[in-house]
């Protein structure tokens, strides 16, 4: 890990109506618009669910980084998010991050070594520990092939 503070920098732009585009160097732009929800298209991501798959995606990048200094063989990662946005503290905001994590091993006897790396990744992911809403992690371990 390079010496911190991290900066991450994007820039958004957007007409008056319409598709938002949002670019950082070096990567992709993504195109961005409302949910069906507030009155947008429905087939663009939004900032909500952007939102979750931030999460999602931090899960899967921080239990990597742990399973890799615990010396963890594991095959496939699978991580469900549902984030809730309800009326909370007078107004709106994500007040639940639903984790729905599938993780395969290859050997029997790994299981509950498995669990115990998931629960330490549930604490320790980053974008989990800078929202306000709370989280809750369902996990499965099975024995298997890659996926």
């Amino acid at each position: 890990m390079q010496k911190l503070p991290h900066l991450y920098s994007i820039q958004a732009v957007g007409p008056g109506v319409g598709d938002v585009r949002v670019s950082s160097a070096s990567v992709p732009d993504l195109v961005v618009e409302a949910p069906v929800e507030f009155d947008g298209p429905g087939d663009r991501w939004s900032p909500e669910t952007l939102l979750a798959a931030a999460v999602g995606s931090c899960f899967i990048t921080t239990f990597r980084a742990i399973a890799r200094s615990s010396h963890f063989e594991w095959a496939s990662l699978t991580c469900a998010v549902d984030a809730t946005l309800e009326k909370a503290d007078g107004g709106l905001r994500f007040t639940n991050f639903d984790l729905d994590v599938d993780l395969t091993v290859e050997e029997e006897g790994m299981e509950e070594r498995a669990h115990l790396l998931l629960e330490k990744t549930e604490k320790l992911c980053l974008i989990t520990k800078s929202l306000r809403g709370a989280t809750q992690m369902k996990a499965r371990v099975q024995v298997g092939a890659p996926r």
